[in-house]
């Protein structure tokens, strides 16, 4: 990453909808060269320009998940099953005690709760040795995540984590939304 590199990123960072005439001005380039660079940029995927939001705005409630995973083998199986779940933000993997570290997001405090305790919760995979949940209060610096929007598309029957929200005591008392890719979703995602 050279000069003109950081310039465009850090312009992008601050409007996404920066256009290229803006990059050229800040970088100091011309806006074929800012398009070649930015190009270079996108496909190398040392870039990715999209939409962030404020979970707050949102009335979400963000929290941070952490697992020590007792093998490669489970952390993979844990990795798998929630690849497509909208409501995992990130996971990290880390070196340490807890080597796995997860951003998840819920529409409310029940939901919220249902995803640290139930059958769809990261915590209640296999090969968990123990676990730790953390609702976020607040966020510093930026308060923009990228929810994985896309994901929640209402339209499978059963999770992306293989579990039916239907039979579950907390969705059918109305203390969870369900998950937001499935036809029983009743959230705001």
């Amino acid at each position: 990453m050279d000069e003109v590199d950081r310039n465009i990123i850090s312009q992008l960072q601050l409007d996404g909808r920066t256009t290229l005439e803006e990059l050229a001005k800040t970088a100091g380039f011309t806006s074929m060269g800012i398009k070649k660079r930015l190009q270079k940029l996108l496909s190398n995927d040392s870039l990715k320009v999209s939409a962030m939001l404020n979970p707050f705005s949102f009335k979400l409630s963000p929290a941070i998940v952490l697992l020590e995973m007792e093998s490669a083998g489970a952390m993979q199986n844990l990795l798998d099953r929630f690849k497509d779940c909208p409501r995992v933000i990130q996971i990290f993997k880390t070196i340490g005690g807890y080597n796995l570290i997860g951003l998840v997001i819920a529409e409310d405090q029940d939901t919220l709760e249902s995803i640290s305790v139930e059958k769809c919760s990261l915590r209640s995979s296999t090969g968990i040795r123990r676990s730790e949940f953390y609702p976020i209060g607040d966020i510093y610096f930026s308060p923009f995540l990228s929810v994985r929007e896309h994901l929640a598309h209402k339209e499978k029957t059963v999770a992306p984590c293989n579990v039916d929200c239907r039979p579950c005591a907390r969705y059918r008392d109305k203390k969870c939304v369900g998950c937001p890719a499935t036809i029983h979703y009743r959230g705001t995602l």
